[in-house]
């Protein structure tokens, strides 16, 4: 079958072509839409953003609804109230935009396009449940009722009229008389014009005015920015800030506040009651107390806060020592605010701004929360994240006014992912990652943090929760096989076990990179969600009247504005609504809904089969999404009036405009009313504060460089009189017929379309209900089970049903799922319930199984001397009844009477490097669990050094070590790099022996990789075919003044050196010389062959450098080589009896008494390896594992650092050791035993 609309067969295709060739040159009346994604069309649309401002009595105070228009960002829609919509659903990690990023909802003067779309209610916006968009009982300072979307991108608006680039398709056909015309090109269809409604109710000769007033802000006609505050119900009060925000400095330059007294009839200029040179940047409101404002300053003049008590008629000034990025007032407490400062601060105030504190450094942008009444134990408690290092945070509470070390509390025991923190009505969220994998944790009703359940496979890569509404959790999810689109889940009421709801959801990044999903929750009726699927590369619309058990998608109207039929047959063809919302929380999208009208809703689309960003039209339905009509066929901005008694509508146009729309009949009809005699172009729109809005003030001007035009529109001159009971009717929520939703059937009463009359505030929605028998609709499938094409939830193949009884305890009783539970907030009663219902069950006894031994920070690896937090969780078993013992490998074990009282997790701390085998066991009278777990305990590695000589015989081995500080960090890893060899060679140890066989300078680099650090150091290496050395000695009085440091050892080797050189006359490129390290001071010298001899003199060469040492050795015992230190400090060099074992012996023939001394040295080596062996008990590797037949652990000390060269008895006694040690160690496993050999800490620096 094919996926397309049966609408144009083949024999009459031609046909249909002549007729609409004909249709389009005489502009008929008449003409089929058919579909929309069949038409080419034009792909590019003007981008809308309707921009809203807080109209929610609880939320930020900022009232009123802005329709603004700018340089957009995309087809907008917000994240407002009233598009329920999750504007960001809350990451864990990446989410909406920060708080310090301050966004500022704003007017802007642009006039390229009219980017509205609807707008937000009070009650909406209250309702929104974002997580990070603190949006319902908290909200951060929003900046005044924002009228700008184009300062947010960085771009200056343009106030160009005649830009025809930025019109949607069509916008030209729908214009006011005297607004001017253009043809649009490439219309297939005529289209129905915009200024000619079907059914108007009044003939186009008479125009209908309504009662308005024009004001104009003068001496603003540079500013390009507006925020604006209606003071709230029953005021007349209206704030406006306007600003000249310069893009290329990124800051406010010009601003004026304006104030107005008669609901915007006029307004008065303050400039001089805030100070005439004061520049004015935000304007904020307190949530509680609409009287309450509050200014700020730009920093980059000064750091001030302006603070008035009486709707702003007068302000004082304080000033700031910080600067404030963002503000988050106390849902309850009218004075209390949070602010988040530029370096990463967090004050508090509980006189409105009037004096600050610091509460917490190192904060987490956009991570903090007010404590929620009824949850939390004081309501001046705050939830934040701070930050401990990088890609660590911890999850702490403290009290408002006294958060120090003793007051703070750590609901997570460990550590958590950066920006993971989300505080959401009764539900905390947080994220830690372990083994690549993140682990998301949630605590319901402030309780102990479980690990959320997700169906097995899910596998996610991001997670952003959307709503907490109503006593469960809606959860975005990104699986591991998804790139742009996101599973929806719902969790049961503890928020800990999630069921699939719906597959494929759109997403979309914001500008600040938040991520944008086409979910929206529809105002008024509980349980109905619309949401954008992808299928097969397809976007389509889909609508759910029981939150989410049931999609289907949305049958297309059967007329169009002319009357004429539209061919579009389910599933091939249908209604797609565009869902986006605006990254601005105070600005609304293209969908629209309201508390105070249910069943209305107004939203623009497109119909085919697949979502169309071209010929969008808007749309409305009255019957809760059962049928749609089609009341506009290009963009318009349609706002409630009256409580949803009236909508009005303003075109989407980049050009000047003097007309908008009203109907009284829910869409239906519409009349054409002007609203002022001079074209405008339009800005934006403020509605009156609360559902009942009745009076609208339109912003914008009237050509490019005039001032702001404030026009105030009154629409109760159009409303003849109050309703009375007989103007309402009865209205019975249906879905397809079905009048049992959510287990009741519910009536509202709801105003008759014929009516023409004012509610008023004292109107309230009337909603009777009657239950219903459940049926299996009124259920979903439980955790870990699939419905499957019957409709039948069985069991996963992954789910273990038997597992749900793991939390119980013996004598105790569990609910045994069947498969099913009821939707959340669902009231039917009787009928199936008893069968899909649970039932209750003895718990099992049960031996322990699935016992999960973590530590808190999900690795494997711990910091030496810190306190390591282990964490055990068992899957089935009587926890109650079943004792833990946990073995942490050093020699310390605890053992606990039941799982339950190490829920906080078991603390340890390690007072040794190495690797522990930390062993945990649940036993109880059935049977018992072992679980292991590795643990590396390092530290951090501070400095290394490349022991290597200086000088080295070509083709003979030279020993290369790496020597550590501190010697034991835990595992370390070492990577040689060794001459001009193009890979490395990787070892376990710290030496390598390597020959190099050109003679010249070899360059060997080392690089020692622990944990997450990586160091390295590099020596150059002389190789010659031979060459002599001699130790040196000095006069006592050089050891008083060397401080032991490289630096000075250098120095003093190179005036060793010349001193040399001046008193032999040897050449300079034949001598080397180093100072070695340590007290006495001692040196010594290296003479290198001449480089200008033949190679077949190498007898003669051999022979030049004995006669050269001995000319230097009687140069040195004749006390001719001295050297002045400091005045008064004369030194002289003198020839050591004893050589310092040269790095290389290069004599044909070996002295007897020299043999002599090696023999001895063997000698007493063997004897003190025999004493040793068996007078003494070798201990284990250096990983330290507890082993069952081992009475008692023991631990290999580290070699004595102070050791002077690996030839002295001491390091013989010492290689024995090891030699001892690697065959008597036990491995565990196949793990090779690992010997550290300590070296001195540094090696001589050579002079050339």
């Amino acid at each position: 079958m094919e996926r397309e609309v049966i609408f144009c067969p083949k024999w009459h295709g031609a046909f249909w072509f002549v007729i609409l060739m004909m249709l389009c040159f005489f502009h008929a009346a008449k003409a089929e839409i058919t579909c929309r994604s069949c038409q080419p069309g034009n792909k590019w649309r003007a981008q809308e953003l309707l921009l809203k401002f807080d109209t929610s009595e609880s939320a930020t105070g900022l009232k009123g609804e802005v329709l603004g228009h700018g340089d957009g960002a995309g087809r907008a829609a917000a994240a407002s109230a009233e598009s329920r919509r999750p504007r960001c659903a809350a990451g864990f990690v990446k989410c909406a935009p920060d708080q310090a990023e301050r966004t500022e909802p704003s007017l802007e003067r642009n006039t390229d396009n009219l980017h509205a779309k609807g707008e937000i209610g009070a009650r909406e916006l209250a309702k929104m449940k974002v997580s990070n968009v603190k949006m319902s009982s908290q909200q951060e300072g929003s900046a005044g009722e924002g009228l700008t979307p184009g300062a947010r991108y960085g771009k200056r608006a343009r106030r160009n009229s005649d830009d025809e680039k930025t019109r949607s398709p069509g916008s030209a056909r729908s214009r006011d008389p005297g607004e001017g015309t253009r043809p649009a090109a490439g219309r297939r269809v005529p289209r129905w014009s915009g200024d000619e409604p079907r059914r108007a109710a009044a003939p186009r000769h008479e125009e209908l005015k309504l009662n308005s007033s024009t004001f104009a802000l003068t001496g603003d006609s540079s500013h390009n920015q507006a925020m604006v505050h209606w003071s709230g119900h029953n005021s007349s009060v209206i704030l406006m800030l306007t600003k000249l925000f310069d893009f290329n400095l990124n800051s406010v330059t010009e601003s004026s506040l304006w104030r107005s007294t008669d609901y915007g009839a006029t307004y008065q200029k303050l400039n001089d009651k805030v100070g005439a040179k004061t520049i004015l940047s935000y304007l904020y409101v307190s949530p509680n107390n609409k009287r309450k404002i509050m200014l700020l300053t730009d920093p980059e003049v000064e750091s001030s806060l302006l603070i008035s008590s009486d709707e702003g008629a007068t302000y004082q000034k304080y000033r700031l020592n910080f600067y404030i990025l963002s503000l988050l007032f106390h849902p309850e407490q009218e004075d209390w605010i949070l602010a988040y400062s530029h370096d990463q601060k967090l004050y508090s105030s509980v006189e409105f701004g009037r004096r600050w504190q610091v509460v917490h450094e190192r904060v987490a942008p956009n991570r903090f929360y007010w404590s929620k009444m009824g949850l939390d134990k004081e309501p001046g408690l705050i939830h934040l994240e701070t930050s401990i290092s990088e890609g660590q945070a911890l999850y702490v509470t403290c009290k408002l006014q006294n958060c120090t070390d003793a007051n703070k509390g750590k609901p997570f025991p460990g550590y958590i992912d950066p920006n993971s923190l989300v505080v959401q009505d009764e539900y905390v969220f947080v994220q830690v990652s372990a083994a690549g994998r993140p682990i998301y944790y949630v605590s319901a009703k402030r309780d102990v943090f479980t690990p959320m359940k997700l169906p097995k496979y899910t596998l996610p890569k991001d997670l952003h929760v959307i709503s907490t509404d109503e006593n469960r959790v809606v959860a975005a999810v990104q699986e591991w096989n998804q790139n742009e689109t996101y599973n929806l889940y719902v969790s049961d009421t503890s928020g800990v076990y999630y069921t699939l709801a719906l597959e494929n959801v759109v997403s979309s990044m914001g500008p600040e990179g938040n991520v944008m999903i086409d979910l929206y929750e529809v105002a008024g009726i509980k349980g109905m969600f619309l949401a954008n699927k992808k299928t097969d590369n397809q976007v389509k619309t889909h609508i759910t009247y029981n939150r989410g058990r049931d999609w289907r998608l949305l049958q297309a109207p059967r007329k169009d504005l002319r009357g004429n039929s539209i061919h579009c047959v389910l599933p091939y063809c249908s209604l797609h609504l565009h869902l986006q919302v605006s990254a601005n929380p105070y600005t609304s999208g293209n969908i629209a809904s309201r508390d105070s009208a249910p069943g209305i809703i107004v939203a623009s689309g497109s119909i085919g089969s697949e979502l169309s960003s071209t010929n969008v039209s808007v749309f409305v339905a009255s019957d809760a999404g059962n049928t749609w009509r089609q009341i506009f066929d290009e963009e318009y901005a349609v706002l409630y009036l009256d409580q949803g008694g009236a909508l009005v509508a303003i075109r989407h146009t980049p050009l000047p405009i003097r007309h908008l729309w009203l109907s009284f009949d829910e869409g239906l009809q519409w009349n054409k009313y002007s609203f002022t005699n001079t074209p405008l172009f339009v800005d934006g729109v403020l509605g009156e504060p609360g559902e009942e809005t009745l009076i609208m003030t339109i912003f914008g001007h009237v050509s490019h460089r005039s001032e702001w035009q404030l026009v105030k529109i009154d629409f109760r001159s159009i409303f003849n009189r109050r309703c009375t009971e007989a103007d309402y009717q009865t209205w019975h929520l249906l879905n397809q017929g079905e009048p049992c939703l959510m287990g009741v059937k519910r009536i509202y009463r709801k105003l008759k379309p014929t009516s023409r009359c004012v509610m008023g505030k004292t109107y309230s929605v009337s909603m009777t209900s009657g239950p219903c028998d459940c049926t299996e609709a009124d259920f979903e499938c439980d955790y870990g089970y699939e419905r499957r094409t019957d409709g039948k939830c069985t069991p996963a193949f992954w789910f273990h049903p038997s597992s749900m009884s793991r939390s119980c305890t013996t004598g105790m009783t569990f609910l045994n799922s069947t498969g099913y539970r009821k939707v959340v907030s669902n009231n039917c009663t009787a009928g199936v319930s008893v069968e899909y219902t649970a039932r209750r069950q003895q718990c099992p006894v049960q031996a322990p199984k699935g016992l999960h031994l973590v530590t808190s920070e999900g690795t494997l690896s711990a910091t030496l001397g810190t306190n390591v937090t282990f964490l055990l969780f068992l899957e089935e078993g009587d926890g109650a009844r079943t004792s833990i013992t946990l073995d942490f490998g050093d020699g310390h074990a605890l053992t606990y009477s039941n799982v339950s009282s190490i829920e906080d997790g078991i603390k340890h701390i390690y007072k040794a490097v190495g690797i522990y085998r930390v062993t945990a066991t649940g036993e109880n009278s059935l049977g018992s669990e072992t679980v292991m777990l590795y643990l590396h305990v390092t530290c951090q590695l501070e400095y290394i050094h490349l022991s290597a000589p200086f000088v080295a015989v070509r083709n003979k081995e030279v020993n290369l070590t790496a020597v550590l500080w501190p010697s034991q960090v835990g595992t370390v890893t070492y990577i040689w790099w060794i001459g001009n060899n193009t890979e490395p060679v990787i070892t376990l140890e710290g030496s390598v022996a390597c020959t190099f066989s050109r003679e010249g300078i070899s360059t060997v680099t080392v690089q020692v990789s622990a944990g997450n650090t990586i160091l390295q150091d590099r020596k150059s290496i002389a190789v010659h075919e031979y060459f002599r050395s001699h130790l040196l000695a000095f006069s006592s009085n050089l050891d008083d003044h060397n401080p032991d440091v490289a630096e000075w050892r250098l120095d003093v080797s190179r005036v060793i050196k010349n001193s040399l050189i001046e008193a032999t006359g040897v050449r300079e490129d034949r001598l080397l010389v180093t100072v070695l390290p340590g007290l006495p001071t001692a040196a010594e010298f290296f003479l290198l062959p001449d480089k200008q001899l033949n190679e077949g003199k190498a007898e003669k060469s051999s022979a030049q450098l004995d006669q050269l040492s001995e000319v230097l050795l009687n140069a040195l015992n004749q006390n001719l080589v001295q050297f002045t230190l400091r005045p008064g400090v004369q030194v002289t060099v003198y020839a050591a009896h004893l050589s310092a074992a040269p790095l290389v012996d290069t004599s044909e023939n070996h002295s007897g008494s020299a043999m002599l001394m090696l023999l001895s040295v063997v000698v007493v080596g063997l004897a003190v390896f025999v004493i040793y062996k068996f007078k003494r008990k070798i201990p284990g590797l250096n990983v330290y594992a507890q082993m069952q037949n081992e009475k008692e652990q023991e631990m290999m000390s580290p070699a004595n650092p102070t050791g002077a060269t690996p030839s002295s008895q001491r390091d013989l006694v010492h290689s024995l050791e090891i030699l001892d040690t690697e065959f008597n160690s036990r491995p565990i496993g196949c793990m090779k035993p690992h010997v550290h050999v300590k070296f001195s800490t540094e090696l001589p620096t050579y002079i050339v």
